[in-house]
């Protein structure tokens, strides 16, 4: 279970997120969908702690995440930022080992190499493991930063648009992954994403910010609808359910 408690995040005069609160529900896919500059990565990365609190709490399974020993956080949250820089020269099977990190602390054991070779195997990236990142498309790259986060094994995902540098194809094959993440593996995955139609059909609970503040949350049909998406976008939005889902069209 995730609690956010009037959570707040300032820069200078202007409040990023201005006193969120929200409880995610512990398992199943959570989507927070807004447009720009509503405060959805700001959210995300307080909850997992890559950005510091202001004000108000957020707790995860009962741990205050600003009170947390890093390494004991490490094994309940993992982390994908909206941009990744790496540096060094690293294989695919490098970058994905880094997710046993909190686990091994630098020494692999063979429980990690299972880890890591489940964590290929389940994004479909082992014909790439041996393949360096710079050799790699954007989407391929993306792909793997994923495993990384998979590979490390904790109960809650926090993922800030993994979609980014996937074409239709693999957005899709990505979301179906993820979605595999919950129902199989018994994950709490909550993702930034831009798509509404994406949140709509894979997602059990959306949460709809704008301004910093959480404007309206619920299961699909509650938010993906057009006046809520017409009120937290600023634009006319159609919605029409196509295959039992509400799917999302906009227009001026």
């Amino acid at each position: 279970m995730i609690d956010v408690l009037d959570a707040v995040k300032a820069y200078g005069e202007v409040r990023v997120v201005d006193g969120v609160s929200l409880r995610l529900p512990r398992g199943g896919l959570t989507s927070i969908i807004g447009p720009n500059g509503a405060g959805k990565s700001t959210l995300l990365s307080m909850i997992a702690r890559l950005v510091a609190i202001d004000g108000g709490q957020v707790n995860v399974d009962g741990l205050d995440v600003t009170r947390t020993r890093s390494d004991v956080l490490a094994r309940r949250i993992a982390a994908l930022r909206q941009e990744n820089h790496i540096t060094s020269r690293l294989t695919v099977r490098d970058l994905v080992t880094f997710g046993r990190y909190p686990h091994s602390k630098g020494r692999t054991t063979p429980e990690d190499l299972e880890h890591v070779a489940r964590a290929l195997e389940f994004l479909d990236l082992v014909p790439l493991a041996d393949r360096f990142l710079d050799e790699l498309s954007g989407g391929q790259r993306q792909r793997a930063f994923v495993a990384m986060v998979l590979c490390q094994d904790t109960d809650v995902l926090l993922l800030d648009e993994p979609l980014n540098n996937l074409d239709p194809r693999h957005a899709v094959s990505m979301m179906e992954r993820l979605r595999a993440a919950t129902d199989q593996l018994g994950k709490t995955v909550v993702v930034v994403v831009h798509d509404i139609n994406v949140a709509a059909f894979y997602s059990d609970h959306i949460v709809a910010m704008s301004d910093g503040a959480v404007m309206y949350e619920g299961p699909p049909h509650a938010v993906i609808c057009s006046d809520v998406l017409t009120s937290v976008y600023g634009l006319p939005v159609e919605v029409h359910e196509i295959a039992g889902r509400p799917h999302a069209t906009y227009f001026r």
